[in-house]
């Protein structure tokens, strides 16, 4: 099989630039790449202190929760609190942008709100999100203005986070169970609604961008394929081959934050 416009200069290539010009309906799927240079870490580099000798699926898998519930809810409280004294980068902002400008939809396997932040309407969080903390027990989300939930102090640069931290998690004031993080756990099935939207919009689109992800974490992974059997282009911009390249249309090895500006500056 053979791609054309794999590019490795700033220079936006041409294919790209007609295809999201003459494109009705965009998506774009993003990864970690994404959020990278935000200076977010990757799900599995997001382990120093107490959390560093933890296999991942100590902390993300419904077992690790029944195990030890402080240990989890305090990693992703960590978590959060990186991810909160954070900025989106100018890929984020390119895509709030051109979201301004045309029919694009978001559909993200990160957990962080770095999108939101930027500007952007999120169609679907994949994996969930670290700001959509829910009872373990009834469901019903939590409110994060509740002091009691993430902390005030996750936003309050004067306070150094503390990587050794357990927290025990809050209680839900509906049923009394354990409030939970929003991440999605290894085992666990993809919230559904967020599934099928990100599903629909990638068989409706004519064009669909696949930034920042391996293409190894499934079913996400499969949505590219579901992009070209549905007649869409699609483009990957990631600076390294991945697992998505043989399905991409036009591939441009360039990252998130220096790429899209430049496309959506075409536009």
């Amino acid at each position: 099989m053979t791609h054309s416009h794999e590019q490795t200069v700033d220079a936006v290539p041409q294919p790209i630039v007609d295809a999201a010009r003459s494109a009705s309906r965009i998506v774009v799927l993003t990864g970690a790449g994404m959020s990278a240079e935000s200076g977010i870490a990757t799900f599995r580099d997001a382990r120093t202190g107490l959390w560093q000798d933890f296999d991942p699926k100590d902390l993300a898998s419904p077992e690790g929760w029944l195990a030890d519930s402080d240990l989890v809810w305090g990693w992703y409280r960590w978590r959060a609190a990186l991810v909160r004294r954070s900025e989106p980068n100018a890929g984020h902002r390119a895509v709030a942008q051109w979201q301004q400008q045309a029919q694009v939809d978001i559909a993200t396997q990160n957990v962080d709100d770095l999108h939101e932040r930027a500007g952007s309407t999120v169609l679907a969080h994949v994996h969930g999100s670290l700001f959509e903390p829910y009872c373990s027990e009834c469901g019903v989300r939590a409110e994060l203005d509740d002091p009691d939930v993430l902390g005030n102090d996750i936003l309050d640069d004067d306070i150094p986070i503390d990587a050794d931290q357990r927290v025990p998690p809050p209680d839900c004031p509906r049923c009394g169970g354990l409030i939970r993080p929003g991440a999605v756990w290894f085992g666990e099935s993809l919230p559904e609604q967020a599934w099928e939207a990100a599903e629909n919009s990638v068989r409706a689109a004519d064009l669909v961008l696949v930034v920042g992800t391996s293409g190894v974490v499934y079913p996400f992974a499969g949505l590219p394929a579901v992009a070209r059997s549905a007649g869409a282009t699609v483009v990957e911009i990631n600076p390294v081959e991945t697992e998505v390249s043989d399905m991409a249309d036009h591939r441009w090895r360039t990252t998130a934050a220096v790429g899209l500006p430049l496309l959506v500056a075409q536009l």
